[in-house]
Protein backbone atom coordinates (compact mmCIF):
# COMPACT_ATOMS: atom_id res chain seq x y z
CA UNK A 1 0.00 0.00 0.00
CA UNK A 2 1.19 3.47 -0.76
CA UNK A 3 2.66 5.34 2.20
CA UNK A 4 0.26 8.16 1.36
CA UNK A 5 -2.68 6.09 2.54
CA UNK A 6 -0.95 5.33 5.84
CA UNK A 7 -0.72 9.02 6.72
CA UNK A 8 -3.09 10.46 9.37
CA UNK A 9 -6.20 12.14 7.96
CA UNK A 10 -5.02 15.55 9.19
CA UNK A 11 -1.74 15.13 7.33
CA UNK A 12 -3.55 14.07 4.15
CA UNK A 13 -5.75 17.19 4.38
CA UNK A 14 -2.70 19.39 4.94
CA UNK A 15 -0.95 17.96 1.88
CA UNK A 16 -4.10 18.35 -0.19
CA UNK A 17 -4.57 21.95 0.87
CA UNK A 18 -0.92 22.72 0.23
CA UNK A 19 -1.13 21.21 -3.24
CA UNK A 20 -4.39 23.07 -3.99
CA UNK A 21 -2.87 26.35 -2.83
CA UNK A 22 0.09 25.84 -5.13
CA UNK A 23 -2.19 25.02 -8.03
CA UNK A 24 -4.55 27.90 -7.17
CA UNK A 25 -2.00 30.67 -7.73
CA UNK A 26 -2.92 32.04 -11.18
CA UNK A 27 -0.04 34.51 -11.02
CA UNK A 28 2.76 31.98 -10.45
CA UNK A 29 3.70 31.67 -14.13
CA UNK A 30 4.13 35.45 -14.42
CA UNK A 31 6.19 36.17 -11.29
CA UNK A 32 9.13 38.39 -12.11
CA UNK A 33 7.61 39.86 -15.29
CA UNK A 34 7.59 43.64 -15.61
CA UNK A 35 4.63 45.41 -17.19
CA UNK A 36 4.86 48.93 -18.61
CA UNK A 37 1.62 50.89 -18.46
CA UNK A 38 0.73 54.27 -19.93
CA UNK A 39 -1.56 56.44 -17.78
CA UNK A 40 -2.61 60.10 -17.91
CA UNK A 41 -1.77 62.74 -15.33
CA UNK A 42 -5.15 62.66 -13.61
CA UNK A 43 -6.35 62.36 -9.98
CA UNK A 44 -7.78 58.88 -10.56
CA UNK A 45 -4.46 57.55 -11.80
CA UNK A 46 -2.60 59.25 -8.96
CA UNK A 47 -4.75 57.09 -6.68
CA UNK A 48 -4.05 54.01 -8.81
CA UNK A 49 -0.29 54.47 -8.38
CA UNK A 50 -0.74 54.29 -4.60
CA UNK A 51 -2.45 50.91 -4.95
CA UNK A 52 -0.16 49.25 -7.52
CA UNK A 53 2.38 48.03 -4.91
CA UNK A 54 -0.38 45.81 -3.51
CA UNK A 55 -0.72 44.15 -6.92
CA UNK A 56 3.02 43.44 -7.03
CA UNK A 57 2.95 42.11 -3.46
CA UNK A 58 0.07 39.78 -4.31
CA UNK A 59 1.26 38.61 -7.73
CA UNK A 60 5.02 39.08 -8.00
CA UNK A 61 4.47 41.07 -11.21
CA UNK A 62 6.26 44.41 -11.37
CA UNK A 63 4.59 47.49 -12.88
CA UNK A 64 6.29 50.54 -14.35
CA UNK A 65 4.06 53.57 -14.93
CA UNK A 66 4.65 56.07 -17.72
CA UNK A 67 2.33 58.89 -16.66
CA UNK A 68 1.92 61.79 -19.07
CA UNK A 69 -0.28 64.85 -19.55
CA UNK A 70 -3.27 63.68 -21.58
CA UNK A 71 -2.40 65.18 -24.98
CA UNK A 72 1.19 63.98 -24.69
CA UNK A 73 -0.10 60.55 -23.69
CA UNK A 74 -2.30 60.44 -26.78
CA UNK A 75 0.64 61.46 -29.01
CA UNK A 76 2.87 58.80 -27.45
CA UNK A 77 0.22 56.12 -27.94
CA UNK A 78 -0.28 57.11 -31.57
CA UNK A 79 3.40 56.39 -32.12
CA UNK A 80 3.68 53.29 -29.95
CA UNK A 81 0.66 51.46 -31.32
CA UNK A 82 2.07 51.50 -34.85
CA UNK A 83 5.25 49.62 -33.92
CA UNK A 84 5.70 45.90 -34.53
CA UNK A 85 6.56 45.49 -30.87
CA UNK A 86 5.24 48.16 -28.55
CA UNK A 87 6.66 49.37 -25.27
CA UNK A 88 3.30 49.39 -23.49
CA UNK A 89 1.47 46.37 -22.07
CA UNK A 90 -1.57 48.30 -20.88
CA UNK A 91 -2.86 51.75 -21.85
CA UNK A 92 -5.51 54.15 -20.62
CA UNK A 93 -7.65 55.92 -23.19
CA UNK A 94 -10.78 58.07 -23.57
CA UNK A 95 -13.81 56.97 -25.54
CA UNK A 96 -12.87 58.73 -28.79
CA UNK A 97 -9.54 56.94 -28.76
CA UNK A 98 -11.47 53.67 -28.44
CA UNK A 99 -13.04 54.29 -31.82
CA UNK A 100 -9.71 55.20 -33.42
CA UNK A 101 -7.75 52.30 -31.93
CA UNK A 102 -10.34 49.62 -32.65
CA UNK A 103 -10.82 50.79 -36.23
CA UNK A 104 -7.04 50.65 -36.73
CA UNK A 105 -6.91 47.14 -35.17
CA UNK A 106 -4.63 48.36 -32.38
CA UNK A 107 -6.48 46.99 -29.33
CA UNK A 108 -6.88 43.35 -28.31
CA UNK A 109 -10.36 41.87 -28.29
CA UNK A 110 -10.75 40.72 -24.67
CA UNK A 111 -12.86 37.65 -25.44
CA UNK A 112 -9.99 35.18 -25.57
CA UNK A 113 -8.70 36.30 -22.18
CA UNK A 114 -12.09 35.94 -20.49
CA UNK A 115 -12.45 32.52 -22.18
CA UNK A 116 -9.16 31.30 -20.68
CA UNK A 117 -9.82 29.55 -17.32
CA UNK A 118 -6.17 30.04 -16.30
CA UNK A 119 -6.58 33.83 -16.57
CA UNK A 120 -10.24 34.69 -16.00
CA UNK A 121 -11.23 35.05 -12.34
CA UNK A 122 -14.60 33.28 -11.87
CA UNK A 123 -15.41 35.73 -9.05
CA UNK A 124 -14.78 38.84 -11.15
CA UNK A 125 -18.53 39.69 -11.28
CA UNK A 126 -18.62 41.73 -14.48
CA UNK A 127 -22.30 42.51 -13.93
CA UNK A 128 -21.25 44.75 -11.04
CA UNK A 129 -19.37 47.04 -13.44
CA UNK A 130 -21.27 50.20 -14.38
CA UNK A 131 -23.02 48.95 -17.49
CA UNK A 132 -23.45 52.25 -19.33
CA UNK A 133 -19.77 52.88 -18.87
CA UNK A 134 -18.77 49.42 -20.11
CA UNK A 135 -20.83 50.15 -23.22
CA UNK A 136 -19.31 53.59 -23.68
CA UNK A 137 -15.65 52.87 -23.09
CA UNK A 138 -15.31 49.16 -23.84
CA UNK A 139 -17.61 47.99 -26.63
CA UNK A 140 -17.22 48.56 -30.35
CA UNK A 141 -18.75 47.06 -33.45
CA UNK A 142 -22.34 46.88 -32.22
CA UNK A 143 -25.21 49.28 -32.86
CA UNK A 144 -24.01 52.40 -34.71
CA UNK A 145 -20.54 50.88 -34.57
CA UNK A 146 -19.81 52.07 -31.02
CA UNK A 147 -22.65 50.70 -28.86
CA UNK A 148 -23.64 47.23 -27.61
CA UNK A 149 -25.46 44.93 -29.99
CA UNK A 150 -25.31 41.45 -31.49
CA UNK A 151 -22.15 42.32 -33.45
CA UNK A 152 -20.36 44.14 -30.63
CA UNK A 153 -17.11 43.08 -28.94
CA UNK A 154 -15.31 44.11 -25.77
CA UNK A 155 -11.97 45.87 -26.23
CA UNK A 156 -11.49 47.58 -22.89
CA UNK A 157 -12.75 47.94 -19.33
CA UNK A 158 -13.92 51.10 -17.54
CA UNK A 159 -11.32 52.61 -15.29
CA UNK A 160 -12.17 55.92 -13.67
CA UNK A 161 -15.89 56.43 -14.30
CA UNK A 162 -17.36 59.92 -14.43
CA UNK A 163 -20.88 61.19 -14.95
CA UNK A 164 -22.69 64.49 -14.61
CA UNK A 165 -23.87 65.38 -11.13
CA UNK A 166 -25.49 68.42 -9.52
CA UNK A 167 -23.58 70.11 -6.74
CA UNK A 168 -25.50 72.67 -4.70
CA UNK A 169 -24.93 75.00 -1.77
CA UNK A 170 -26.93 73.45 1.04
CA UNK A 171 -26.57 76.59 3.18
CA UNK A 172 -28.11 78.78 0.47
CA UNK A 173 -30.90 76.28 -0.17
CA UNK A 174 -31.66 75.98 3.57
CA UNK A 175 -31.57 79.77 4.04
CA UNK A 176 -34.28 80.32 1.44
CA UNK A 177 -36.21 77.07 1.87
CA UNK A 178 -35.38 75.91 -1.66
CA UNK A 179 -36.09 72.41 -2.91
CA UNK A 180 -33.25 70.55 -4.61
CA UNK A 181 -34.24 70.41 -8.30
CA UNK A 182 -35.22 67.00 -9.61
CA UNK A 183 -36.55 68.15 -12.99
CA UNK A 184 -35.32 70.54 -15.66
CA UNK A 185 -38.22 72.90 -15.06
CA UNK A 186 -37.19 73.15 -11.41
CA UNK A 187 -33.50 73.53 -12.32
CA UNK A 188 -34.08 76.36 -14.78
CA UNK A 189 -36.43 78.16 -12.40
CA UNK A 190 -33.86 78.04 -9.60
CA UNK A 191 -31.02 79.07 -11.91
CA UNK A 192 -32.68 82.46 -12.35
CA UNK A 193 -34.38 82.72 -8.95
CA UNK A 194 -31.20 82.41 -6.88
CA UNK A 195 -29.56 85.60 -8.27
CA UNK A 196 -32.69 87.47 -7.12
CA UNK A 197 -32.47 85.95 -3.64
CA UNK A 198 -28.67 86.31 -3.40
CA UNK A 199 -27.59 89.44 -5.32
CA UNK A 200 -24.16 88.96 -6.89
CA UNK A 201 -24.41 85.18 -6.89
CA UNK A 202 -24.97 83.19 -10.07
CA UNK A 203 -27.57 80.46 -10.15
CA UNK A 204 -25.60 77.71 -11.90
CA UNK A 205 -22.00 77.78 -13.09
CA UNK A 206 -21.68 76.15 -16.52
CA UNK A 207 -19.25 75.73 -19.36
CA UNK A 208 -20.08 78.12 -22.19
CA UNK A 209 -16.87 79.21 -23.93
CA UNK A 210 -16.74 78.89 -27.71
CA UNK A 211 -15.72 75.47 -28.99
CA UNK A 212 -15.94 72.16 -27.15
CA UNK A 213 -16.96 73.78 -23.85
CA UNK A 214 -20.20 75.16 -25.30
CA UNK A 215 -20.97 71.95 -27.18
CA UNK A 216 -20.27 69.84 -24.07
CA UNK A 217 -22.70 71.94 -22.02
CA UNK A 218 -25.34 71.68 -24.75
CA UNK A 219 -24.97 67.89 -24.93
CA UNK A 220 -25.27 67.76 -21.15
CA UNK A 221 -28.86 68.99 -21.53
CA UNK A 222 -29.71 67.41 -24.89
CA UNK A 223 -29.95 63.78 -23.72
CA UNK A 224 -32.20 64.33 -20.66
CA UNK A 225 -34.42 66.67 -22.69
CA UNK A 226 -34.99 63.82 -25.14
CA UNK A 227 -32.61 64.78 -27.92
CA UNK A 228 -29.87 63.19 -29.96
CA UNK A 229 -27.49 64.44 -32.63
CA UNK A 230 -28.71 61.75 -35.07
CA UNK A 231 -31.63 59.42 -35.48
CA UNK A 232 -31.03 55.71 -36.10
CA UNK A 233 -30.51 56.34 -39.83
CA UNK A 234 -27.82 59.00 -39.24
CA UNK A 235 -30.13 61.86 -40.14
CA UNK A 236 -29.12 64.98 -38.15
CA UNK A 237 -31.86 65.87 -35.66
CA UNK A 238 -29.94 68.34 -33.52
CA UNK A 239 -32.34 71.03 -34.75
CA UNK A 240 -35.56 69.33 -33.64
CA UNK A 241 -37.71 70.46 -30.71
CA UNK A 242 -35.47 68.75 -28.12
CA UNK A 243 -32.37 70.36 -29.62
CA UNK A 244 -33.94 73.80 -29.46
CA UNK A 245 -34.97 73.23 -25.84
CA UNK A 246 -31.42 72.19 -24.93
CA UNK A 247 -29.98 75.35 -26.49
CA UNK A 248 -32.61 77.47 -24.75
CA UNK A 249 -31.77 75.81 -21.44
CA UNK A 250 -28.05 76.46 -21.85
CA UNK A 251 -28.60 80.10 -22.78
CA UNK A 252 -30.92 80.66 -19.82
CA UNK A 253 -28.41 79.07 -17.43
CA UNK A 254 -25.61 81.28 -18.75
CA UNK A 255 -27.73 84.44 -18.75
CA UNK A 256 -28.61 83.83 -15.09
CA UNK A 257 -25.09 82.71 -14.23
CA UNK A 258 -22.24 84.48 -12.45
CA UNK A 259 -20.22 87.33 -13.87
CA UNK A 260 -18.14 86.24 -16.85
CA UNK A 261 -20.21 83.08 -17.41
CA UNK A 262 -20.18 83.43 -21.20
CA UNK A 263 -16.43 82.76 -21.26
CA UNK A 264 -16.34 79.85 -18.81
CA UNK A 265 -14.64 76.57 -19.56
CA UNK A 266 -14.71 73.65 -17.11
CA UNK A 267 -12.00 75.17 -14.89
CA UNK A 268 -13.61 78.62 -14.76
CA UNK A 269 -17.08 77.25 -14.02
CA UNK A 270 -15.63 75.08 -11.28
CA UNK A 271 -13.68 77.99 -9.80
CA UNK A 272 -16.84 80.11 -9.67
CA UNK A 273 -18.54 77.42 -7.60
CA UNK A 274 -15.52 76.83 -5.37
CA UNK A 275 -15.14 80.54 -4.68
CA UNK A 276 -18.78 80.86 -3.63
CA UNK A 277 -19.88 82.87 -6.65
CA UNK A 278 -22.47 80.31 -7.83
CA UNK A 279 -25.06 78.29 -5.96
CA UNK A 280 -25.05 75.22 -8.26
CA UNK A 281 -22.66 73.33 -10.50
CA UNK A 282 -23.69 70.68 -13.04
CA UNK A 283 -20.77 68.77 -14.50
CA UNK A 284 -18.48 65.80 -13.98
CA UNK A 285 -18.20 63.86 -10.73
CA UNK A 286 -14.41 64.20 -10.97
CA UNK A 287 -14.88 67.75 -9.67
CA UNK A 288 -16.07 66.56 -6.26
CA UNK A 289 -12.56 65.94 -4.95
CA UNK A 290 -11.83 69.68 -4.95
CA UNK A 291 -14.89 70.88 -3.06
CA UNK A 292 -13.65 70.07 0.44
CA UNK A 293 -10.02 70.94 -0.23
CA UNK A 294 -9.41 74.15 1.78
CA UNK A 295 -6.49 75.06 -0.48
CA UNK A 296 -8.87 75.34 -3.45
CA UNK A 297 -12.33 75.86 -1.98
CA UNK A 298 -14.18 78.46 0.04
CA UNK A 299 -17.24 76.24 0.32
CA UNK A 300 -15.79 73.40 2.40
CA UNK A 301 -18.58 71.58 4.19
CA UNK A 302 -21.31 73.59 2.45
CA UNK A 303 -21.90 71.46 -0.65
CA UNK A 304 -24.14 68.45 -1.20
CA UNK A 305 -24.84 66.43 -4.32
CA UNK A 306 -27.88 65.25 -6.26
CA UNK A 307 -28.42 63.30 -9.49
CA UNK A 308 -28.58 65.10 -12.82
CA UNK A 309 -32.15 66.50 -13.10
CA UNK A 310 -34.63 64.66 -15.31
CA UNK A 311 -36.21 66.11 -18.43
CA UNK A 312 -38.27 63.67 -20.46
CA UNK A 313 -35.81 61.00 -19.36
CA UNK A 314 -32.93 60.47 -16.97
CA UNK A 315 -29.71 60.76 -18.95
CA UNK A 316 -26.40 61.83 -17.47
CA UNK A 317 -23.12 61.93 -19.34
CA UNK A 318 -20.50 59.20 -19.58
CA UNK A 319 -16.88 60.25 -19.34
CA UNK A 320 -13.56 59.24 -17.87
CA UNK A 321 -11.12 56.58 -19.01
CA UNK A 322 -10.85 52.93 -19.93
CA UNK A 323 -7.91 50.52 -20.08
CA UNK A 324 -7.01 48.17 -22.90
CA UNK A 325 -4.24 45.88 -24.11
CA UNK A 326 -2.40 47.00 -27.28
CA UNK A 327 -2.23 44.46 -30.10
CA UNK A 328 1.56 44.90 -30.13
CA UNK A 329 2.00 44.43 -26.36
CA UNK A 330 4.70 41.95 -25.38
CA UNK A 331 3.18 40.63 -22.14
CA UNK A 332 -0.51 40.31 -22.95
CA UNK A 333 -1.55 37.61 -20.48
CA UNK A 334 0.09 39.37 -17.55
CA UNK A 335 -1.40 42.66 -18.75
CA UNK A 336 -4.85 41.07 -18.65
CA UNK A 337 -4.22 39.89 -15.09
CA UNK A 338 -3.32 43.46 -14.12
CA UNK A 339 -6.39 44.85 -15.92
CA UNK A 340 -8.63 42.31 -14.21
CA UNK A 341 -7.08 43.00 -10.81
CA UNK A 342 -7.34 46.79 -11.14
CA UNK A 343 -11.07 46.56 -11.91
CA UNK A 344 -11.80 43.83 -9.35
CA UNK A 345 -13.95 44.53 -6.30
CA UNK A 346 -10.93 44.51 -4.00
CA UNK A 347 -8.81 46.92 -6.02
CA UNK A 348 -11.73 49.16 -6.98
CA UNK A 349 -12.38 49.77 -3.29
CA UNK A 350 -8.70 50.40 -2.56
CA UNK A 351 -8.50 52.89 -5.42
CA UNK A 352 -11.68 54.63 -4.28
CA UNK A 353 -10.34 55.00 -0.74
CA UNK A 354 -7.17 56.48 -2.21
CA UNK A 355 -9.24 59.16 -4.00
CA UNK A 356 -9.98 57.51 -7.37
CA UNK A 357 -13.24 57.12 -9.27
CA UNK A 358 -14.64 53.59 -8.80
CA UNK A 359 -16.12 51.61 -11.68
CA UNK A 360 -18.36 49.25 -9.71
CA UNK A 361 -21.80 49.78 -8.25
CA UNK A 362 -20.80 47.84 -5.13
CA UNK A 363 -17.90 50.20 -4.44
CA UNK A 364 -20.16 53.24 -4.68
CA UNK A 365 -22.43 51.62 -2.07
CA UNK A 366 -19.60 50.40 0.18
CA UNK A 367 -19.93 51.75 3.78
CA UNK A 368 -16.18 52.29 4.20
CA UNK A 369 -15.97 54.29 0.97
CA UNK A 370 -19.01 56.37 1.93
CA UNK A 371 -17.64 57.00 5.40
CA UNK A 372 -14.68 58.72 3.76
CA UNK A 373 -16.55 60.19 0.77
CA UNK A 374 -20.22 60.64 1.76
CA UNK A 375 -21.27 61.56 -1.78
CA UNK A 376 -20.19 58.27 -3.35
CA UNK A 377 -23.53 56.48 -2.97
CA UNK A 378 -25.28 59.38 -4.73
CA UNK A 379 -22.73 59.14 -7.53
CA UNK A 380 -23.47 55.43 -7.86
CA UNK A 381 -27.18 56.17 -8.27
CA UNK A 382 -26.39 58.82 -10.89
CA UNK A 383 -24.21 56.37 -12.81
CA UNK A 384 -27.20 54.07 -13.28
CA UNK A 385 -28.51 56.72 -15.68
CA UNK A 386 -25.20 57.29 -17.49
CA UNK A 387 -26.05 57.46 -21.20
CA UNK A 388 -23.45 55.79 -23.47
CA UNK A 389 -24.97 57.55 -26.50
CA UNK A 390 -25.07 61.11 -25.16
CA UNK A 391 -22.65 62.00 -27.97
CA UNK A 392 -21.82 60.02 -31.11
CA UNK A 393 -18.46 58.23 -31.15
CA UNK A 394 -17.71 58.46 -34.87
CA UNK A 395 -14.65 59.69 -36.80
CA UNK A 396 -16.33 62.86 -38.13
CA UNK A 397 -17.58 63.95 -34.71
CA UNK A 398 -14.60 66.27 -34.19
CA UNK A 399 -15.65 68.46 -37.12
CA UNK A 400 -19.32 68.37 -36.17
CA UNK A 401 -18.50 69.17 -32.54
CA UNK A 402 -16.36 72.16 -33.52
CA UNK A 403 -19.16 73.55 -35.69
CA UNK A 404 -21.71 72.97 -32.95
CA UNK A 405 -19.53 74.70 -30.38
CA UNK A 406 -18.96 77.77 -32.54
CA UNK A 407 -22.66 78.01 -33.35
CA UNK A 408 -23.72 77.72 -29.72
CA UNK A 409 -21.28 80.47 -28.78
CA UNK A 410 -23.03 82.77 -31.25
CA UNK A 411 -26.35 81.86 -29.65
CA UNK A 412 -25.01 82.52 -26.13
CA UNK A 413 -22.98 85.66 -26.82
CA UNK A 414 -24.62 87.26 -29.86
CA UNK A 415 -28.24 86.12 -29.37
CA UNK A 416 -28.21 84.37 -32.74
CA UNK A 417 -31.62 82.79 -33.48
CA UNK A 418 -31.63 79.28 -32.06
CA UNK A 419 -33.75 77.43 -34.61
CA UNK A 420 -32.01 78.99 -37.60
CA UNK A 421 -28.58 78.39 -36.08
CA UNK A 422 -29.24 74.71 -35.35
CA UNK A 423 -30.77 74.28 -38.81
CA UNK A 424 -27.41 75.39 -40.19
CA UNK A 425 -25.56 72.85 -38.02
CA UNK A 426 -27.88 70.07 -39.22
CA UNK A 427 -27.37 71.01 -42.88
CA UNK A 428 -23.59 71.14 -42.59
CA UNK A 429 -23.56 67.91 -40.58
CA UNK A 430 -25.49 66.12 -43.31
CA UNK A 431 -22.86 67.19 -45.82
CA UNK A 432 -20.05 65.83 -43.62
CA UNK A 433 -21.87 62.55 -43.07
CA UNK A 434 -22.54 62.16 -46.78
CA UNK A 435 -18.89 62.77 -47.58
CA UNK A 436 -17.86 60.19 -44.95
CA UNK A 437 -20.10 57.55 -46.51
CA UNK A 438 -22.84 57.22 -43.92
CA UNK A 439 -25.60 57.34 -46.55
CA UNK A 440 -23.97 54.89 -48.95
CA UNK A 441 -26.56 52.16 -48.32
CA UNK A 442 -29.52 54.53 -48.47
CA UNK A 443 -28.75 55.99 -51.91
Amino acid sequence: MSNFWKMPVSAVVAVALSTAAALANPYKAYEGETLVVNFPAHPHFDAVKKVLPEFTKETGIQVEVDQLQYLKMRERQTLELTKNKGDYDLIAYVVFSKADYVYADQLENLARFFMNPKLADPNYDAEDLIDGYVANIGIAGGKKGYLPGPTGSLFGLPFGSETSILGYRKDIFDKHGLKVPETYDELLELACKIPELEPGMGGLASRAASGHHASHAFLLHLAPLGGRIFDDDWNPIVNNEAGVKAAEALKKIVDCGPEGAKTFGFAEAGASFLQGNSAMFLDSTVFAGQVNNPEKSKVVGLVEWAPHPVGVRAGSQTGGFGIGIPRNAQNKDAAFLLMQWLTSKKADKLIALAGGNPVRYSTHADPDVNAKFPYMETFGEALKNADPDWRPIIPVWGKINADLGTTLSKIIVDDAPIQQSLDGVAERTRGLMDEAGYYTWSK
